[in-house]
């Protein structure tokens, strides 16, 4: 009997995850397509913006830039899904690809000065939606 209940708690705590999860990524698609984003359009550019952030490199480009596959690792999108939205976001100017140096058969995507300053003018918006859904 306390193993069935000890199970049920665990199914339930699951479900509200997966609750406050669907909440969130709602709010989120709703605050961020005022800016003409989605919420898996700002994780990609969260994603290279954080890699400028961290530089290392004298040129920005180069230390914002990743292979699709270390971006799908990160926004938890499928290759296929990932490759659309970045050729989405490619469309509008704001990611830019080109084969990846290292290996030919890669390729590597950087933000633009366009996906760059989104970027800086979305984050707040985020970030709040974030704290609003997310903060104990």
């Amino acid at each position: 009997m306390a193993a069935k209940k000890a199970e049920q708690a665990l199914v339930n705590q699951w479900r509200d995850i997966l609750a406050l999860h669907a909440r969130t990524q709602c709010e989120l698609d709703r605050a961020l397509n005022q800016h003409g984003l989605c919420a898996s359009d700002f994780e990609v550019l969260d994603v290279l913006a954080e890699g400028a952030s961290r530089g290392g490199s004298a040129d920005p480009r180069r230390a914002s830039s990743f292979r699709v596959q270390e971006i799908s690792e990160r926004v938890h999108l499928s290759q296929s899904a990932l490759s659309r939205l970045i050729a989405r976001l490619e469309k509008d100017g704001l990611v830019e690809r080109c084969m990846c140096a290292q290996d030919r058969r890669g390729v590597v995507v950087a933000l633009t000065p366009k996906g760059r300053a989104l970027h800086g003018e979305v984050l707040p918006v985020q970030r709040a939606v974030l704290t609003r859904m997310l903060a104990n």
